[in-house]
Order: C-alpha cells, then structure tokens, then sequence
C-alpha cells in the first residue's frame, strides 16, 4: 500500500479537503485517513512550527513506511506576485535558521521557513536574503524528515496575507507545543478594533487558501480522479 502523508500546522488548513475522511486524535496529533485501493492518504496537524509538523509526521509514518510526504497550509507572500487566496506548487524550501535547501519538484517558487510569524520588515528582510517567493513555520521540518528517510518531499502552500499587510505578533499567541491561544487573541483583537479590517482580509484569504491549498493537492496526488474522496452515505433515518 502507498501512503502519503500531508502535514499542517492547524486543521483549518485540512477542512476543504478532509471532509468526509475517518479522524482519530493521539498523542497531541489530529489525523485523518483516506484509503483508496492500493493506498491510503493520510492528514496529520499538529500546530504551529517545525516541532509540530515533526510530532504529526512521526504519527502519519506510525502506519507504515511512507510513499510520499507533502506540506501544505498557510503561508506569507513576499512578493506581491503571490496573490492571497490561491495556492502555489512550492519549488523548494529553505531553512532561514540553518541554510539548507531542499528541492520539492516542480513549482512556482521557493519557500523559507521560519521560526516566527514573519511581520512586514521580517517578510522584506527574508525575501531579499533567500530569494524566496513565500514563508512558513512548517515546511522545511517535513523536508528534512522526508529526506532523512529517502521519502519523496512536495509543498503546497497557499497564501493568506501579503508582503505590505499590518497584522498583530502572533507569536504573543503560540505556546511552547504550538497550539494557537484563540481564546488569548480573540481577548486582544477585540479590544484593537483598529486590526479587525486586516483579519477580516486573512480571514477570507485563508479560507480561500485552503481550499485552492485541497484542490491543487488532489490534482497532484490524483489527476485521474480514482482516488477522489466520495461524499459519506445518508445515514438512515
């Protein structure tokens, strides 16, 4: 059986594209799984940051060796040549910590990973360093597994806010493990109504990003069409 394993840092990254599949939670991971003849597609988050997307890589391998590893979720433009909203096929990611590269096939750009949420002059800065077209907090740690084990690296990111836009230190809000403090930040946005026009825009971004995200991955993985998820039966009344 060929599995591939899909790595997120958050579950509103995977929503348009798991409906339907079979979920469990273990050990501070969230998957789920789709079997399609000889293979079986598995999603895995497990919060924000390199750390995370180790701990939900090491879940989606339990089941067996891998076929594939993929990155998807949300990621930052650095150029205005990446619109928010869509989804990009990422040539290759950068480590902005360490240097190393690793290629990811085919795409539209390469991608630096980060270890912060990337503010406008960090997003300057980075561009200009690394050549990059986007930035993430995920992406080079599934690249690094997957080439430490001979597995095959894709990444697709899609973008949920521009180079020039104003946003909060969301850093303030992501505990030591990853997760995302909603409760914390919902407190703070609600008390600055001067940022609700920009998260009102990545909000409606990054829905749009998730779902182009779940389209481009399915044409990746499936441009036949065989292994397409079928919409789950009536159930009985």
């Amino acid at each position: 059986m060929t599995r591939v394993a899909i790595i997120a840092a958050m579950e509103g990254e995977l929503s348009p594209l798991v409906r339907g599949w079979r979920r469990e939670s273990r050990g501070g991971v969230d998957l789920w799984r789709l079997v399609h003849g000889d293979g079986e597609w598995l999603a895995a988050c497990a919060g924000i940051g390199v750390g995370a997307a180790g701990r939900a890589f090491a879940e989606a391998e339990r089941a067996g060796p891998l076929g594939l590893a993929v990155s998807v979720g949300w990621a930052g433009a650095l150029s205005e040549e990446f619109a928010v909203g869509r989804a990009y096929r990422v040539s290759g990611v950068i480590d902005a910590r360490t240097g190393e590269r690793f290629p990811a096939g085919p795409g539209a750009c390469w991608l630096v990973t980060s270890p912060g949420v990337a503010g406008r002059e960090e997003k300057r800065r980075l561009g200009a360093a690394h050549g990059a077209g986007l930035v993430d907090m995920e992406a080079a740690g599934v690249a690094r597994l997957a080439a430490a084990r001979g597995v095959p690296f894709r990444c697709i990111k899609g973008v949920s806010d521009g180079p020039s836009e104003r946003l909060p230190d969301f850093d303030a809000f992501v505990s030591a493990e990853g997760g995302f403090l909603w409760a914390r930040f919902a407190g703070f946005a609600l008390l600055r109504p001067w940022l609700w026009p920009a998260l009102a825009r990545m909000g409606g971004a990054s829905r749009r990003a998730a779902g182009a995200v779940a389209e481009s991955l399915i044409e990746l993985l499936d441009p036949r069409g065989s292994a397409r998820p079928r919409p789950p039966a009536p159930q009985a009344p």
